[in-house]
């Protein structure tokens, strides 16, 4: 079964996409489009300069997660993504959700590598566990 690719950006480097969970349902693209407009535009603009320049160097715009998980960042709003090992040029982002604390809670970001695991699995470019390079932060296991 392929993936359906719903694109938030095609850029010259990189393709922005948001992933779908086993459901068949596009979390972020769901949280995304309940946005306003005005948020919505601080997002592309992120999608632009990583979809365009493959490089994100401001902190405050772009986080790191670990483990090869990162998110966009605009005031409140998180978008969690990952670099699609398994697609060159593809970047897709899990969920969106509303920032409350200084660091993104461990529930958010093990929501995002279930859905990129998820993505993955129905993908038909998948190749066995050379999906992400995502471990458990305890134990410091590959996870599948």
């Amino acid at each position: 079964m392929s993936v359906e690719r719903r694109l938030a950006y095609r850029g010259t480097m990189f393709r922005i996409a948001f992933a779908r969970d086993r459901d068949g349902a596009y979390p972020a693209m769901e949280f995304f489009d309940q946005l306003s407009i005005a948020d919505k535009l601080k997002l592309d603009q992120l999608f632009r300069i990583l979809g365009d320049h493959g490089k994100h160097t401001n902190p405050e715009k772009f986080g790191d997660l670990g483990d090869g998980l990162y998110e966009f960042k605009s005031f409140k709003i998180r978008l969690p993504f990952a670099y699609a090992g398994y697609e060159r040029g593809l970047i897709l982002i899990t969920h969106g959700f509303w920032k409350k604390r200084d660091k993104a809670p461990p529930p958010e970001i093990a929501r995002a590598r279930r859905i990129l695991l998820e993505d993955a699995e129905a993908s038909e470019n998948a190749k066995d566990s050379k999906v992400f390079v995502i471990t458990d932060q305890k134990t410091k296991r590959k996870r599948t």
